[in-house]
């Protein structure tokens, strides 16, 4: 969080107890909300200090959260009781965590992130523990009847980032993971593209957790080359090694470096003059992974990019940054900007206007997810559409039936800063509803 550290030792000492939980593997946050309502305990998984992509964030945005209701009194009187566990990346790690859900009796498994849904779904499943607003990475999360996703997931990314670049691209090459997952980017991708009577991207599979992309970079130059040609690389965290690895090539060097602005004006349109842009989806590329990079001298700058939510800046979000300044101030891994921070903070609202609806002394797994599938109606003060998983709600495109929120926006990278390409949201539906 730039611009809002204490000292190196206050920020080691206050982060460290906020998320020893976290590190350790599982742990709740201690309350001190009293009265009548019994406490309400759920669990926030994601992925800590791997080879591949982290996510410490949310689960810090969750014990923050907890700790600005139970300030007040709790959600609708319950204390909110939030353990963490750290996913590690691994199936192993996915299933623990669902144990441990389930041994520590959790009502709901909030705002989390995990590649292995099938490993976790299935144990919460069995258990009646519904999965509200998981990070949207995996086919299991809209496709469980237990699931309620805020977001299109993966899939509304990949197809509304074809149709971001369908207008401003002739050619686009796609580097993505090497994975079950990452094999169906590309039919997602070219189902963008084909909206505009554009061609299909050329498939280029990668290793998620490479220390270097020179092979895969070359190919992604050469299948892009020529009068608008993009480069669109959907790698997580490794997104940032790939455009390192690209903008080292010989070629690159040999030219005096392409233009990356990605654009010729300011409408992000681009012209035809043969540079090759590069683009991505937000949870490969956000905002701190600009700011880390180089800000405005990012090799970022000028990228397209699609996302789920308004730009970070957004008013909308303000909600949400008063909480972290309030009770996550030097918390570090805390990050406003960051995509898995923001998805947390939206999952925990649906949890809190679903307890608040219900108004019981004791809530149960079951009656959270009867409510959700009762129609209960989300509203997240505009970072989303209103939220509903009424079964008349469902998109009910192939593979992904559970997404209800099919919306995404459009943004460009401009002065070190991700800001909107395209005022508003985006609808993806009939889209992904093409995908074959």
């Amino acid at each position: 969080m730039t611009g809002r550290r204490l000292t190196s030792l206050l920020a080691y000492v206050t982060a460290t107890a906020a998320g020893a939980s976290l590190l350790t593997g599982c742990g709740a946050l201690p309350g001190a909300v009293g009265g009548s309502r019994e406490p309400l305990t759920v669990m926030t998984w994601a992925p800590d200090r791997t080879k591949a992509t982290n996510m410490p964030g949310m689960p810090a945005m969750a014990q923050a959260f907890a700790r600005w209701v139970n300030s007040s009194g709790g959600i609708d009187g319950h204390e909110l009781r939030v353990l963490t566990c750290n996913e590690r990346n691994t199936s192993e790690g996915a299933a623990d965590c669902a144990r441990q859900a389930i041994d520590q009796k959790a009502v709901a498994v909030v705002g989390s992130y995990s590649q292995h849904g099938r490993d976790f779904m299935n144990a919460l499943e069995a258990a009646g523990i519904p999965y509200v607003g998981g990070y949207g990475v995996t086919d299991d999360e809209f496709t469980s009847p237990l699931s309620y996703p805020v977001n299109g997931g993966q899939a509304s990314l990949v197809a509304g980032h074809g149709m971001q670049l369908a207008g401003v691209c002739d050619k686009v090459a796609l580097v993505r993971p090497d994975t079950v997952d990452g094999d169906r980017l590309p039919s997602l991708l070219d189902s963008g593209l084909r909206r505009a009577k554009h061609g299909g991207a050329l498939d280029i599979p990668a290793a998620e957790d490479a220390a270097e992309y020179t092979r895969q970079a070359g190919r992604a130059r050469s299948g892009a080359k020529g009068a608008g040609g993009c480069v669109t690389a959907v790698l997580g965290e490794r997104t940032q090694t790939f455009f390192d690895s690209f903008r080292r090539l010989p070629e690159e060097k040999r030219r005096g470096g392409s233009r990356q602005d990605g654009t010729d004006g300011q409408d992000g349109k681009g012209g035809k003059g043969g540079h090759v842009r590069i683009s991505s989806v937000l949870g490969s590329v956000d905002q701190p992974v600009i700011d880390r990079t180089g800000g405005t001298h990012s090799p970022f700058e000028g990228a397209f990019v699609t996302g789920w939510y308004p730009e970070a800046n957004d008013k909308s979000w303000a909600p949400m940054r008063k909480v972290i300044q309030e009770h996550a101030f030097v918390d570090n891994r805390v990050d406003p900007a960051d995509t898995g921070v923001q998805t947390t903070w939206i999952a925990y609202t649906v949890l809190k206007q679903v307890v608040e609806a219900l108004d019981r002394d004791r809530i149960t797994a079951t009656e959270i997810a009867h409510a959700l599938d009762r129609g209960e109606r989300i509203d997240t003060g505009g970072l989303t559409p209103a939220l509903r998983w009424k079964y008349a709600d469902l998109l009910g495109a192939s593979g992904f039936p559970r997404i209800v929120n099919h919306q995404v926006t459009f943004q460009v990278v401009r002065q070190g800063q991700l800001v909107a390409q395209k005022p508003g949201f985006v609808d993806v539906g009939e889209t992904l509803l093409s995908v074959t």
